[in-house]
């Protein structure tokens, strides 16, 4: 199975307050350069075979951060930027709740085209998206953990995939800067395996020891655990 973390980029001047979007120029502020600084410790030991980012500078920043002292080079992924959210790029957050579409935003998604000429479907935000997580499994192979720097409504929308949750359900999950989500894809399906995990041991996400391999078919790594199974002990 390959293993996917997905990590969101670090604090920003306009992270809460303002819809940064596509917003260029925009760098980690000092605690999000902290906040790197930490889940890059964490994910230190984790032995990954590809660090793919979002193009925009916070996610580039957070990347590089985990990149340090790795074999590597980033590699920069366009179909994990941030939702193109139009004229609604650099407006506060206090002025959008006003708008009549952001009740529509939280409670039917999948119907978003966000307005103006630059302005993309939520839809196609978790199209794309999708679609380069599945291309990137299949480049770093099986047995492979890579690790993806995105945006929330990325990152939320890509987990809705994996639960097989409808797009217009995605609100009901969270991704705070640089949180860990990791996702296992199997043959069969994939296992949500954390989810906005902002601290804590990473041990799991090691390789385990080496065995014998299962006959082709068997399809065991791609079985839930019935009656919930022992996690990690």
């Amino acid at each position: 199975m390959t293993t996917l973390v997905l990590v969101r980029h670090g604090l920003t001047h306009m992270t809460g307050p303002v819809l940064a979007g596509w917003t260029p120029g925009l760098h980690l502020d000092e605690r999000g350069q902290k906040q790197a600084a930490a889940v890059a410790e964490r994910l230190r030991d984790v032995p990954f075979a590809a660090i793919v980012s979002s193009p925009l500078d916070r996610c580039l920043d957070t990347a590089g951060a985990i990149l340090q002292g790795r074999d590597l080079e980033l590699q920069v992924e366009d179909r994990l930027g941030e939702c193109r959210y139009g004229d609604w790029t650099g407006r506060p957050i206090k002025e959008l709740v006003k708008d009549p579409l952001w009740k529509v935003v939280q409670s039917h998604p999948s119907a978003v085209t966000f307005p103006g000429p630059e302005g993309e479907p939520l839809r196609e935000t978790q199209n794309r998206a999708v679609a380069a997580v599945r291309e990137w499994n299949g480049r770093v192979g099986p047995d492979a953990t890579w690790l993806a720097c995105s945006h929330g409504d990325v990152i939320k929308a890509i987990v809705a995939d994996a639960l097989g949750l409808h797009l217009d359900q995605f609100q009901r999950i969270t991704a705070d800067p640089c949180s860990v989500t990791v996702i296992r894809y199997t043959e069969l399906r994939p296992f949500v395996v954390r989810m906005n995990d902002t601290g804590g041991d990473v041990a799991a996400l090691l390789p385990p020891k080496k065995k014998p391999r299962r006959r082709a078919g068997s399809g065991a790594s791609s079985d839930a655990a019935v009656g919930g199974g022992s996690g990690t002990a």
